[in-house]
């Protein structure tokens, strides 16, 4: 019933619209690796499509999602993505780019990277129209531009994402737009974690995915930080872990 209600969340902003483009990112509290972003655009008739009717029910945050759950969906929205029925952008911000703007900076670097990428996917004009071609606004008569379109982001606003949008607090699990973008964010920063653990056997990234477990915290006391974990992040935690800290990083 509640994923419904996702899909009815984002058909209210729909009718004067082609499309919404949901965006959500993974990794904002983790102690090691990128923070990554995901930008999925779905057009009006996706939305009116079987295929939304039937699985909407099934997407949901990825964080209540099972493992198997997140895979099964993520390699569902790959194919309507290959299929053309979804544009799917993805964007990161790296751990150098952590220390360099914060968490908050890399992450809406992150989310610009993943709007862009969906945008040249889409065929999307980041560009207002021209006004002479104003009356011709989602039509073929003009290439269409984000004036088209609505972008829903999860959380509070990002004031230097570039482009236009409405936050929406839990955006997650309240817009269907964004719960898809947070599979993909979601997955995709999953697996880098995955293949990361390849290269530092040693701290426990395949459970912890670089987050601030007892294992993962015990792996950097033991054997100190690589150059994937985040110099910010480490200070706050292992030099003072005051209640304010647990609270941040979630342990």
């Amino acid at each position: 019933m509640k994923s419904h209600r996702l899909r009815a969340y984002d058909r209210k902003y729909l009718k004067k619209r082609v499309g919404l483009i949901g965006v959500d990112e993974a990794g904002r509290g983790a102690l090691a690796g990128p923070v990554v972003a995901a930008a999925v655009a779905a057009r009006k008739d996706f939305y009116d499509s079987e295929w939304c009717k039937r699985n909407a029910s099934s997407i949901n945050d990825s964080k209540l999602l099972t493992l198997e759950q997140r895979e099964d969906l993520y390699a569902k929205l790959r194919w309507l993505e290959r299929e053309g029925r979804l544009f799917i952008g993805v964007g990161r911000g790296s751990v150098s780019e952590i220390e360099d703007h914060n968490i908050l900076g890399a992450t809406q670097i992150a989310m610009k990277r993943a709007v862009e990428e969906t945008l040249g996917a889409a065929t999307i004009s980041p560009h207002e129209p021209d006004p002479l071609f104003d009356q011709l606004a989602g039509t073929e008569g003009r290439p269409e531009t984000l004036f088209d379109w609505k972008i829903l982001v999860d959380g509070k606003p990002m004031k230097h994402l570039g482009y236009p949008h409405q936050a929406v607090v839990k955006g997650d699990s309240t817009a269907l737009c964004i719960a898809m973008a947070s599979i993909i964010a979601k997955v995709t920063r999953d697996r880098i974690m995955m293949a990361l653990d390849c290269e530092y056997p040693h701290y426990d990234l395949a459970s912890s995915k670089g987050y601030a477990t007892v294992l993962h915290r015990t792996a950097i006391l033991d054997n100190g930080p690589t150059n994937i974990h985040r110099p910010l992040f480490l200070r706050k935690l292992l030099e003072e872990p005051s209640e304010e800290c647990q609270e941040e990083f979630g342990f």
